[in-house]
């Protein structure tokens, strides 16, 4: 008489119930959070050009100022690659720096915005590390900005600047200023960081490996 193993034993319909609605899980949390991110987007571009189109065209018609602002971003980006796109950009930039709100609004986020853009010519992040915080025996996964100095604090003569994202959008989040001692760098590029830690930590090999010094 033979037994049947572990593995070839039927399923109970609990535990089968359990596997169809995990992997229904798995399809449709990705999915919400994407429709999420994008309405979110849409109704934001579509809330500042569409009020222009309702006065001109005296009604209002949803997603013609979300499908304007794309023609606008596709065009900027043809201007972008010409010399005098370019030279316009330059004219906006230095009438932007003359705003002194606008211009720490602007330059701010279009440098956080170029951190997003590994190997791109503008301010970028710089390493992957991991760091205790936000208190200590707790571990976060950040990106170093840049390298500062705090006068007037004992033992801050070395700090580094190290960005935290808040998923699923990574333009928000926390910034530390934390000791270079306490920084470790992790081995793993800028774009594989993002991803490890926009996905809650999902996409990873299940190993972080801190580089040696």
């Amino acid at each position: 008489m033979s037994v049947m193993s572990s593995e070839e034993q039927p399923q109970q319909p609990k535990d089968s119930f359990r596997i169809i609605f995990g992997r229904g899980l798995v399809l449709i949390v990705p999915l919400v959070i994407t429709i999420w991110v994008l309405n979110m987007l849409f109704n934001a571009i579509d809330g500042i050009i569409s009020p222009i189109f309702d006065h001109i065209l005296r009604q209002h018609i949803p997603g013609l100022g979300f499908a304007s602002m794309i023609i606008l971003i596709l065009i900027l980006g043809v201007l972008s690659r010409n010399l005098i796109g370019r030279a316009l950009f330059r004219y906006f930039e230095r009438f932007m720096s003359t705003l002194p709100l606008a211009r720490t609004i602007y330059s701010s986020t279009k440098d956080l915005i170029n951190a997003f853009r590994p190997g791109g010519k503008g301010r970028t992040f710089r390493q992957v590390v991991i760091i205790e915080y936000p208190r200590l025996g707790l571990l976060t996964v950040g990106f170093v900005t840049n390298e500062i100095t705090v006068a007037g604090v004992p033992g801050s003569e070395e700090m580094i600047s190290v960005y935290i994202p808040n998923p699923p959008n990574p333009t928000s989040g926390v910034l530390v200023l934390i000791a270079r001692d306490q920084v470790r760098v992790l081995d793993m590029s800028v774009e594989e960081g993002l991803k490890y830690v926009l996905s809650g930590g999902i996409v990873t090999t299940g190993q972080l490996n801190v580089r040696n010094r």
